[in-house]
């Protein structure tokens, strides 16, 4: 009987090591594969917004529960997101940039905290630090964070969130720097916003 047992049980785990795989680690490698989860608020008005720099996350919250989080790329070290608690000054779906260099590039789904030269709004997404104090956003996240807040919703701006420690470990590390950038015929056209209403942009 010893023997039979023992060949059963080596027959078991031989089955099971020979089905079992490593996990594959799937799951977005850019931010435009990055379509996050949300959940509707039930009282708009009780909606804030909460951004972490060191982890470069943001979290829409009513309450207690997390209604969208996301991967965001925040400012440098030169050039820092300011942090401390604003309320969200303008909302503007079709932004433009108005200044230069980069006059008319799109940045689209604009909400402005702190000046007027400061938003959270799409733009590529890089595992590091890398805007001049904006906070670049998935291009869907960036339209579901927009159609979560409203005019005078506070963001409040931190080196950490409490939420990095739970939903913030579970968000995926996306990385645009090695996206070729759309050409400036597509970028500067109207189609660029009728897309970005679709979820989508260029060949991405």
């Amino acid at each position: 009987m010893k023997s039979f047992s023992g060949l059963l049980l080596a027959a078991v785990a031989t089955a099971a090591l020979s089905s079992c795989t490593v996990p594959s680690q799937k799951g977005p490698k850019n931010s435009f594969t990055f379509d996050p989860p949300v959940k509707k608020a039930t009282n708009p008005s009780a909606v804030r917004v909460k951004i972490s720099t060191s982890a470069q996350k943001l979290y829409v919250i009513e309450g207690s529960e997390v209604l969208l989080a996301t991967p965001v790329c925040v400012g440098t070290a030169s050039a820092p997101t300011p942090k401390g608690t604003f309320p969200i000054q303008a909302k503007v779906a079709n932004r433009r940039r108005v200044s230069s260099p980069g006059a008319g590039y799109p940045m689209t789904y604009w909400i402005q905290f702190y000046s007027p030269s400061y938003g959270a709004h799409w733009g590529f997404v890089k595992p590091y630090p890398s805007t001049h104090g904006c906070v670049r956003m998935p291009l869907n996240s960036a339209r579901k964070v927009f159609n979560l807040v409203r005019v005078g919703t506070p963001i409040n701006v931190a080196t950490t969130q409490p939420e990095d420690a739970t939903i913030g470990k579970t968000l995926p590390v996306l990385d645009d720097s090695k996206l070729a950038n759309p050409p400036n015929s597509y970028m500067l056209s109207p189609q660029v916003f009728k897309d970005a209403e679709k979820g989508k942009m260029w060949n991405f």
